[in-house]
């Protein structure tokens, strides 16, 4: 097992005098001004598009609007907004001037976007919608710097470029040729989930070095007319790498969905190639095939295409998770994955739309097993690893040699290393310079010899593959003194159809406990397989012997999987959500672990560990 790895490949992916705005003019070039390079979801359910000439265009106009309106290069501008075209617009409107984007998550009350405006000094403000906008005005005056805040939906857009007729093109191009790789091009501010955010600066060179080294490790995924189906929150600076990712390419389109709601409907008129999402949408779409089967005959054969999905994606694929080499499937394996192909996989593919190729999850680990079900039944699940303070991925797996249970290798010219405490460690092109306005935080997470601190426990493999085994503030310790990590034994659990979230218990407890919140749209589908209502409410659905022991099926399953002191011994059913209200969910739907601690820590103590 290596204990430091660096990637083969260049370890300048980017040029001084370049900025992000490079990746439009680069398109431009490559395919011309009239290849589509951006599909935008209408309010009547249709899809418009806009060429790659239409798009630079307006990012133009709008970067002179930004000049009128007297943004300098360093200043700080905020989009709180959902995913639209118009983020997309703004933001390489943005980095063509070289102001600094801070973008806000659109679900962030007022108090959040206060403090991020302030700590950022942001002059402008640009809300998507009345609501969002009202929550800014909210604040207005506790935010000193902040002078304008401009609407989306009230043509903030159109004001910018009307601004901007007095603005020429020779002016905008000289400021253009200003910014350089270096010039810090945004500050993203942490969701939080080992403390309170703090703003990550990313330069130019930082975002382009992650987008490039994607492009060179995983070009499949973005050639012959990719299509991705962009859901996720471009606050999200995984949802802003893959938006630069795809307007890189030569001929990839990018479709803006403001909507998550109607994401079934909108993958089978998009028709995406490509899809980015969680590994909760994941587990959801496989929790859908699975109600949608039922338990009989179709059930079991379900379960049988299941079990044989990841045997075949085993097989083909080999894995970390299973230390087994690739290999040829035998005729037997064959003429079995044809059979499930016709009853099973092509019906579970189909919900993504009819030209599905690959599943990229991100934001949190994704469990093997569901990897290789997606690998085994034709989708090519791409795992990677990466952080706000690396511009988003920096390990990926390939296509042909898809490594499930790893996250791949870094991509070229990027390194990483293993600590003597076993913590990952990072570094290369991509990595952020500081925390905004944070020197004491900068130092601690930087090694004296430069590298990231990433506060993941890890290990490499001879061909520097990389697996993340835990956090290391996660590890929980028992009162017995036993080392447990819960992130394995929470997948398995939360494989169960009627399960929200798991979370695992008992640091310097007796024993390992478990929480459980319930999934209300797998409990309407469930419930009437019991002879239950199916609009009961969740408390009503908590109190039913029957939830227990669907659950303990899963938790069955999970302690096999590991020491007898490592096991789940008691579990307890909370009729009270995680959110971002309660302080559980960060705004990309990671579990903050020391909050559901803390805000459950009665539930715990007098449900599980009472005597």
């Amino acid at each position: 097992m290596l204990t430091e790895y660096t990637a083969p490949g260049p370890s300048k992916l980017v040029d001084d005098h370049e900025n992000k705005y490079t990746f439009l003019t680069d398109r431009l070039a490559k395919s011309g001004p009239d290849e589509v390079i951006a599909e935008n979801k209408e309010a009547d359910g249709t899809w418009s598009t806009i060429t790659t000439g239409e798009f630079n265009d307006r990012v133009r106009a709008i970067a002179k609007g930004l000049i009128a309106f007297g943004i300098k290069k360093g200043d700080a501008v905020t989009i709180f907004s959902s995913t639209r075209i118009e983020w997309g617009l703004l933001d390489f409107a943005l980095a063509a001037v070289g102001a600094v984007l801070v973008p806000i998550y659109d679900t962030d009350s007022a108090a959040q976007a206060k403090h991020i405006l302030n700590d950022s000094a942001s002059r402008l403000a640009i809300a998507d919608n009345r609501e969002r906008f009202d929550r800014l005005d909210s604040v207005f005056d506790a935010c000193a710097n902040l002078e304008r805040i401009l609407m989306i939906d009230a043509h903030a857009l159109e004001t910018l470029e009307g601004l901007g007729l007095m603005v020429s093109d020779e002016e905008l191009d000289e400021r253009i040729s200003s910014v350089t790789a270096d010039d810090l091009a945004t500050i993203v501010y942490t969701s939080g989930s080992t403390g309170a955010p703090k703003g990550v600066e990313l330069t130019h060179r930082n975002v382009m070095a992650s987008t490039r080294s994607a492009a060179m490790s995983v070009p499949e995924t973005i050639e012959n007319h990719a299509r991705l189906l962009l859901f996720l929150p471009l606050a999200h600076c995984f949802a802003q790498f893959v938006q630069y990712f795809v307007i890189s390419s030569e001929d990839g389109v990018v479709g803006y969905l403001p909507n998550i709601k109607t994401l079934p409907a909108d993958m089978q008129t998009f028709k995406p190639t490509f899809i980015l999402g969680v590994p909760r949408v994941f587990e959801k779409v496989y929790n859908a095939a699975s109600r949608k089967a039922g338990t009989g005959f179709k059930g079991r054969i379900f379960q049988a295409a299941t079990e044989f999905a990841g045997e075949w994606s085993h097989t083909v694929n080999g894995g970390t998770d299973v230390p087994e080499p690739a290999h040829d499937p035998t005729k037997q394996q064959r003429r079995k994955h044809a059979l499930y192909e016709h009853l099973v996989y092509r019906t579970i593919r189909s919900a993504f739309g009819p030209n599905i190729k690959y599943l990229a999850a991100g934001g949190a680990p994704m469990d093997p097993a569901l990897c290789h079900f997606f690998n085994g039944i034709g989708i090519t699940m791409i795992q990677g690893y990466g952080m706000s303070e690396t511009a988003a991925p920096f390990a990926f797996t390939r296509p042909n040699d898809n490594r499930i249970g790893s996250v791949g290798r870094p991509g070229p010219g990027l390194s990483v290393r293993i600590s003597d405490t076993g913590e990952l460690e990072i570094k290369g092109e991509t990595v952020s310079r500081a925390y905004h306005n944070l020197p004491d935080k900068t130092e601690e997470t930087f090694t004296d010899d430069g590298w990231l601190r990433t506060g993941d426990l890890a290990s490499l493999d001879d061909e520097g593959n990389l697996s993340i085994t835990g956090r290391a503030k996660d590890i929980i310790i028992t009162a017995g003194g036993k080392n447990v990590s819960p992130l394995p034994m929470e997948q398995t659990i939360a494989k169960c159809p009627i399960v929200e979230h798991a979370v695992v218990v008992g640091d310097n407890k007796p024993f390992i406990g478990a929480l459980m919140t319930l999934d209300k749209e797998g409990l309407e589908q469930w419930l009437p397989t019991i002879g239950q209502p199916a609009d009961l409410s969740i408390e009503q659905a908590a109190a039913l012997p029957e939830v227990a022991q669907e659950i303990q099926h899963y938790v069955d399953k999970a302690n096999a999987e590991v020491s007898r002191a490592e096991s789940v011994r008691k579990f307890i059913v909370i009729t009270q959500n995680f959110s971002q209200d309660n302080g559980c969910l960060t705004p990309s739907m990671k579990m903050v672990r020391p909050a559901v601690n803390r805000v459950f820590a009665d539930e715990i103590n007098r449900r599980i560990y009472t005597r």
